[in-house]
């Protein structure tokens, strides 16, 4: 195993047979010790976060195989945190993808003089380039193929998977008595035919849930979600 990229919340390791190996962390973004799924900096370590975001991560990515949806994912090992996946090629050096149910996050800082709080987004799809030093700049459709990043065409395929895939984890998280505010995902092109896929994971530190009007920690979602 090869170790090629060290990140915030996982590590990345080249396998012998070309696949990579995902090694989940139990650090958490976010700042003064608050979780904050949209944020640069490592905030917290939570234990047992890595293994808890692994599982929530193999539980959806299964369920979107079952339904044709394109991931990276080959299989987990809960017990040592770690992931197999299929190489992916990123779009320029990495795009975040987020979709927005409600005005939460930086959206609301960004444009609370039009919305309020929780206002219904209604799949709001947003790009940002991962970028920490420009604290992930959104960039806009027209921009993403200017800068040769992202075709027009490839641009309405990133969009209509979000959206089909957030609808996919909105539904199993009402089944659970959650709402789903915002999620973030990221894509890469995978395979020969460079097909555009759903990479990196889906866990509760990648999105904002609620349960009666409250916030739902990334380690009692899933907890929620995966135990009866």
């Amino acid at each position: 195993m090869e170790l090629i990229y060290t990140g915030k919340t996982k590590n990345v390791y080249r396998l012998a047979d070309g696949n990579y190996l995902l090694k989940f962390k139990d650090d958490a973004t976010g700042a003064d010790g608050v979780f904050d799924p949209g944020c640069n900096t490592i905030g917290l370590t939570i234990e047992g976060a890595g293994r808890a975001g692994l599982r929530l991560t193999k539980y959806f990515f299964e369920l979107l195989e079952k339904q044709g949806i394109p991931t990276h994912y080959i299989d987990a090992d809960i017990e040592n945190a770690t992931m197999t996946v299929k190489p992916a090629l990123l779009f320029g050096k990495g795009l975040e993808v987020v979709c927005r149910l409600r005005a939460v996050g930086s959206f609301l800082r960004r444009y609370g003089d039009y919305v309020q709080e929780a206002q219904p987004l209604d799949y709001f799809v947003e790009v940002t380039l991962k970028d920490d030093a420009r604290e992930d700049p959104p960039i806009t459709e027209d921009a993403l193929e200017l800068l040769g990043i992202l075709s027009k065409s490839e641009y309405q395929v990133l969009k209509e998977l979000t959206r089909k895939i957030t609808r996919v984890v909105k539904d199993e998280m009402a089944k659970k008595g959650l709402e789903l505010y915002d999620i973030k995902f990221e894509f890469g092109r995978v395979g020969p035919e460079q097909q555009i896929t759903l990479v990196d994971e889906i866990s509760g530190g990648n999105m904002r849930a609620y349960q009666d009007g409250r916030h739902i920690q990334p380690l009692d979602l899933e907890k929620i979600m995966l135990n009866d």
